[in-house]
């Protein structure tokens, strides 16, 4: 079977390629072992008592901190929930004003037309035309 030159020079490209990009990578999690990741630790396996103290209060330490950051998240979230509650009451109130208001103007509409239609005929008027009936 025949390659031709192309070929041939194609897997020493892609290694190569794949070596400039992957060394690069490689020595950056060489450096991410080495740190700590906070957390908390299983202190059994600790063999002296200084050690398993010191794991024991590692863990204490993070477990404050992280209490103490989500009671301050929560605690954000609810002053925002409470100004966005009293938002909502003032906007309730300016409506229901606004309703009470149009059903004061609908109730006196209704009262002028009612009083319109009890009015007797005015004094000037000319008497209504007699009503014939037509057989």
């Amino acid at each position: 079977m025949g390659r031709t030159l192309n070929e041939d020079l194609m897997i020493p490209r892609i290694a190569l390629a794949a070596s400039v990009v992957l060394a690069p990578c490689m020595l950056i999690s060489g450096r991410a072992t080495a740190q700590d990741v906070p957390g908390t630790e299983i202190c059994t396996v600790e063999k002296t008592m200084e050690r398993r103290t010191s794991c024991l209060q590692s863990n204490v330490d993070f477990l404050h901190k992280t209490l103490t950051k989500l009671s301050a998240d929560h605690q954000q979230k609810l002053d925002a929930a409470r100004a966005q509650i009293e938002g909502l009451k003032s906007t309730i109130a300016a409506l229901q004003k606004t309703v009470d208001d149009l059903q004061a103007a609908q109730k006196k509409a209704a009262e002028d037309q009612k009083k319109k239609t009890d009015a007797p005929p005015a004094k000037d008027a000319p008497p209504p035309a007699p009503v014939k009936d037509a057989k």
